[in-house]
């Protein structure tokens, strides 16, 4: 069986809902990402910040989860920092009420294809995670989750089937993300108990 790995990137948040400190609500959808990841099955999971966010890293992840320093926070960087696995998937750190199953669906096309990207639901800008068989190819351009597209993943492939676009969802960077948030879903307690402190509906 192939050994697989699933990073979330805890990258730099430009928004936090009204009444909510930025650095708290960064932390909560981290803790929330991390705890995710914590519950899949037959992978391992990892953090990966730049040196300035070690200590973000340090104080949520579990015991024995590795944290990864990068230079920069892209896929292509954690790709180059990971050793002795055969696959490899980097997650956006805002997507605190991510469904396990569109994990699982990001990595399902490796059997066959070399890499794959889901996109922001809704046809939002970035990327939700990048999945590739490692080593990464070389062919694959460096990619900002925050701007970066399917097309500019598949930009350089030999063929435009090497790159798989797998189910999407959506990230919380504005008051229109926030209100998709279903108070049904299982989940996300941090992001949740951080709003309703706030004051706002959960």
């Amino acid at each position: 069986m192939a050994r697989r790995v699933v990073v979330a990137m805890l990258g730099p948040v430009h928004w936090s809902p009204p009444g909510v400190d930025l650095a708290q609500w960064r932390a909560a959808l981290a803790e929330d990402v991390i705890d995710l990841f914590a519950t899949l099955n037959e992978v391992e999971v990892a953090v990966a910040v730049t040196p300035a966010d070690r200590a973000l890293a340090d104080a949520l992840v579990w015991p024995g989860t590795a944290v990864y320093e990068v230079a920069e926070p892209t896929p292509n960087a954690v790709f180059a920092a990971l050793e002795g696995y055969d696959q490899a998937a980097v997650l956006v750190g805002d997507v605190p009420d991510l469904p396990a199953l569109t994990v699982g669906k990001l990595l399902r096309p490796l059997s066959s294809r070399p890499v794959a990207v889901a996109p922001v639901e809704g046809g939002g800008r970035g990327l939700l995670g990048v999945a590739v068989r490692l080593p990464a190819p070389q062919w694959l351009p460096t990619l900002e989750l925050d701007t970066a597209t399917p097309a500019e993943a598949r930009a350089n492939a030999p063929r435009p089937g090497d790159v798989a676009v797998t189910t999407g969802w959506r990230r919380l960077r504005g008051p229109a993300d926030l209100a998709t948030l279903d108070p049904a879903f299982e989940g996300w307690e941090a992001t949740r108990a951080l709003l309703s402190g706030s004051g706002r509906p959960t």
